[in-house]
């Protein structure tokens, strides 16, 4: 009799950890994660390939223009002078 509480309380544990996992996510990271934070530092070096994305603020996202490295995307200021630069290659 034991063992069925005990697997009957398992389910039910596994069950409520699963819908409270899926339910935390929402808004933008569901899409696509976004650039909460960006860097003015010169990443130029660590940048893959040609391409970028813009992406417009929308709370919680900041305006930033996202390029591709290694390590995976990098969230850049569009006003920086490097992005300017590498923008216009």
């Amino acid at each position: 009799m034991s063992v069925k509480i005990l697997s009957v309380t398992l389910l039910l544990l596994s069950m409520c950890v699963c819908f409270s996992s899926s339910a935390g996510i929402r808004g933008p990271t569901k899409k696509r994660p976004c650039c909460v934070d960006v860097t003015n530092l010169d990443m130029s070096p660590e940048v893959v390939g040609e391409t970028y994305r813009e992406q417009a603020s929308s709370y919680p996202c900041v305006n930033a223009i996202i390029f591709n490295t290694e390590y995976g995307q990098l969230c850049a200021n569009p006003d920086a002078q490097w992005v300017q630069n590498r923008k216009l290659c």
